[in-house]
């Protein structure tokens, strides 16, 4: 009888022994438990600021002309990292990753999550989330196969109803706290009110500028709830949660799962970036997208602040696949800047506000680390 020596049988011991290394390793969750969310949002988050408005919903009309050719460069199944309101959800449901971080200055956009989050749990389809949402009466032609604009303008037509609201607050509250198990304070509580009062007075017309420009199309032509979720691509395919029914279906089960984390961070603070940074490290994770809106062009007003946001996204785990979306718009014409020309003239007419570009995040820090990146112009060159 022959036996192998034991130099032969090293190879197999190490790949075992990877393997064993390997399995050892924490993956994503596929759900987190309530208990597990509120540690997050409370272990992550910083202490809050402000901004300059509510930002109760986006007002980026060309968020969804990025979304083919993310989808050619990101796969499923990553980690989503966002700031802001409702628009993110739309890039969820394109996208589909594991997990996702909402990060804002504002404790109101924690807030305004955790209504949404409530809703879509509470909410058996689109019409009966929107009838929520507004606190209107569900109009009996809507069904699951209703396209946006039915949806919306069946909604637009309805009143609003101040039973409804009530009813719909106190389920809300009931919901996170009772179900949930959300310690919901008292500051919380008067936070959510706040929000939701909001949506009930702007209804689906609702815009950024509520409630200073109206409902509508106010000060400086900004989209309400319904154009947004009217918008499509350059190639007319709405990607919208609210464009199907299987969209809403999936945002509702990812809620549902508790893998949306909001949190209250400054981009350029000392902690939450940090803090995703290092949660994805211990996972195994890469940060696969950023959705960044167009903070970046305030941070370059700031001081010291934009530098500080790099050297946070230089700690996240990254690779060749992960990438920036931003907007750009308003101020990034001023100023002499050059703009890439690979940024199409098409997208930047997309209905004068703020059309959305990507750019590599690995290329980006490079060029930060390198010390090329010296201003908002050099990011938006680096932007296609």
């Amino acid at each position: 009888m022959r036996f192998r020596s034991i130099w032969s049988l090293a190879p197999i011991v190490l790949a075992l022994s990877g393997l064993a290394r390997a399995q050892s390793i924490p993956s994503l969750p596929s759900r987190l438990t309530d208990k597990e969310l509120w540690q997050l949002t409370a272990d992550f988050s910083e202490n809050g600021g402000s901004f300059r408005s509510d930002n109760f919903l986006s007002n980026e009309t060309g968020f969804q002309y990025v979304i083919p050719s993310l989808l050619e460069r990101v796969k499923p199944g990553g980690v989503y990292l966002g700031v802001g309101p409702e628009q993110n959800f739309t890039y969820i449901v394109a996208l589909k990753p594991k997990i996702a971080f909402i990060f804002d200055i504002r404790r109101g956009n924690v807030l305004e999550h955790l209504m949404y989050k409530a809703l879509f749990e509470i909410s058996n389809d689109r019409a009966d989330f929107l009838s929520k949402l507004f606190s209107r009466p569900r109009p009996a032609a809507l069904d699951t196969a209703s396209t946006p604009q039915q949806l919306f303008e069946a909604y637009v037509a309805a009143a609003p109803d101040s039973v409804l609201f009530r009813q719909n607050l106190a389920a809300i509250k009931e919901h996170l706290a009772k179900t949930r198990g959300y310690a919901l304070g008292d500051s919380d509580s008067k936070g959510i009110d706040y929000v939701y009062s909001a949506f009930f007075g702007g209804g689906p017309q609702i815009n950024y500028n509520y409630p200073y420009g109206g409902a509508g199309f106010g000060r400086g032509g900004m989209p309400n709830y319904a154009t947004l979720q009217n918008a499509t691509d350059s190639t007319g395919k709405n990607w919208a949660f609210l464009a199907t029914e299987a969209n809403y279906r999936w945002i509702k089960d990812f809620e549902s799962k508790n893998l949306l984390v909001p949190l209250v961070g400054n981009f350029a603070g000392p902690k939450a970036i940090r803090a995703v940074g290092q949660y994805l490290k211990d996972h195994h994770a890469i940060a696969s997208v950023f959705y960044t809106s167009n903070v970046e062009q305030y941070l370059w007003q700031q001081g010291d602040d934009a530098r500080s946001y790099y050297r946070n996204v230089a700690t996240l785990p990254l690779d060749s696949t992960s990438t920036f979306i931003r907007s750009i718009g308003g101020g990034f014409r001023r100023g002499g800047m050059t703009i890439n020309p690979n940024i199409s003239s098409a997208q930047s007419r997309l209905g004068g506000r703020l059309p959305s570009v990507t750019s590599s995040m690995l290329d980006l820090v490079r060029a930060f680390n390198e010390g090329r990146l010296t201003s908002y112009a050099d990011v938006i060159n680096m932007s296609r």
